[in-house]
């Protein structure tokens, strides 16, 4: 049996299903609200994980960087510089997802809001990787320099950087295969004719 809803299709439509302009009278099903709902309790986990991380980080980089000495001094200093920003961006996001859980999304937003959300954390991945990368530069050459700051500076990037570049990637496969859950239900929506013109066709 096949259930027409009608819409009206625009220039941007018939370039993807994807972009932003798909309208929204296409309405969610149990299946769009349970991948919204796995989404933000994903988010919401490891925002918690991200914010207990920043905190050691910032307890323990204050005391260690008054009592070490040489470039570990520099490492704690960097460590606790760091993860002041990862708390606020653990703080953001979880704000954030406050609000997310109220909303009520089409099928056609939350597709959109889950290409997004994985197509931002591939792009973390590869800053992930210039830290990590900056941070194993600035910790040779303050070696070889016998710079201590810029030494201990580097180790805390390499550190740093390593972990954001697993923790992100970890995030993208969760999501990923969160993800995967809404191809059935996009591959039941298809361009079809209806008694007003145009529009969306969803195939039960």
């Amino acid at each position: 049996m096949k259930c027409l809803l009608t819409v009206l299709l625009s220039f941007t439509l018939l370039q993807g299903f994807s972009q932003e302009k798909l309208n929204d009278s296409v309405p969610a099903k149990n299946l769009s609200d349970s991948v919204a709902a796995r989404r933000n309790e994903l988010n919401k986990n490891n925002l918690y994980f991200l914010t207990g991380w920043a905190a050691v980080n910032i307890v323990q980089g204050g005391i260690s960087a008054t009592n070490a000495k040489g470039s570990n001094k520099y490492f704690f200093q960097m460590n606790t510089y760091w993860n002041v920003v990862n708390l606020a961006v653990a703080g953001v996001g979880l704000y954030t997802i406050k609000k997310e859980m109220n909303k009520k999304l089409t099928a056609a937003e939350n597709y959109k809001k889950q290409n997004n959300l994985e197509k931002f954390l591939l792009f973390n991945t590869g800053l992930d990787a210039t830290y990590l990368t900056t941070g194993l530069y600035l910790n040779e050459r303050g070696k070889r320099l016998n710079n201590e700051t810029t030494e201990g500076y580097g180790s805390s990037l390499i550190l740093q950087g390593g972990f954001l570049l697993v923790f992100d990637i970890i995030q993208y496969l969760e999501h990923r295969q969160n993800g995967k859950k809404l191809n059935s239900l996009i591959d039941k929506i298809s361009l079809g004719s209806t008694p007003n013109g145009a529009g969306l066709v969803y195939n039960f």
